[in-house]
C-alpha cells in the first residue's frame, strides 16, 4: 500500500499502545542489543533441541548397545519385525544370532533385536506347567 508525503506527515500522532506508563515513548534496541537478543534466543533453542532430543536419543542408544553386549544363549528376545524367540546360538563378537522361533531357527542380525522379552518363556513355563497338570491328573488314585 503507498503512502502519500501529505498523509505520512499528517499521521505523525502516537496512539496509545505505543506509549509508556509515564507518557514517554519508548526508544528501540540497539542494533547490538537487539542482536545479543537474537544470539541469546537461538542459544536457548539449542540448549532445549539437545537437553529434549539429543540427550534422551543418547541414552537409549546406549542401554540398547549394552544390552545387545548382554546377550547370552537362553534369553527371549524380539526381534525388529516382532518375532519373539530364544537365542540359540551366539558369538561374542559375531554380529548374527540364531533364534529359535519355536520349532523353525532363523539367522537375525544382532543390532535388529529390539529387545529382551518375557512373553516367550512365561509361554514356555505355562505349557510346562499344564503338562506336569496333566501328569498327576493321570496318576491313579491310591484308596
Amino acid at each position: 500500500m503507498l503512502i502519500s508525503t501529505a498523509y505520512a506527515q499528517e499521521s505523525e500522532t502516537v496512539t496509545m499502545t505505543e506509549v509508556g506508563a509515564d507518557g514517554s515513548i519508548p526508544e528501540a534496541p540497539s542494533a547490538s542489543e537487539a542482536f545479543i537478543m537474537n544470539l541469546g534466543m537461538v542459544l536457548l533453542l539449542v540448549v532445549m533441541f539437545y537437553l529434549l532430543l539429543i540427550k534422551p536419543q543418547q541414552k537409549r542408544l546406549k542401554e540398547h548397545s549394552n544390552m545387545l553386549q548382554d546377550l547370552k544363549k537362553g534369553d527371549s528376545v524380539v526381534t525388529g519385525g516382532g518375532l519373539v524367540g530364544v537365542i540359540d546360538k551366539i558369538k561374542p563378537g559375531d554380529p548374527e544370532v540364531v533364534v529359535d522361533l519355536g520349532g523353525s531357527k532363523v539367522t537375525a542380525l544382532r543390532s535388529t533385536l529390539q529387545g529382551k522379552s518375557d512373553i516367550f518363556l512365561k509361554a514356555e513355563n505355562d505349557k510346562k506347567a499344564v503338562k506336569k497338570d496333566a501328569t498327576k491328573s493321570e496318576e491313579p488314585v491310591k484308596k
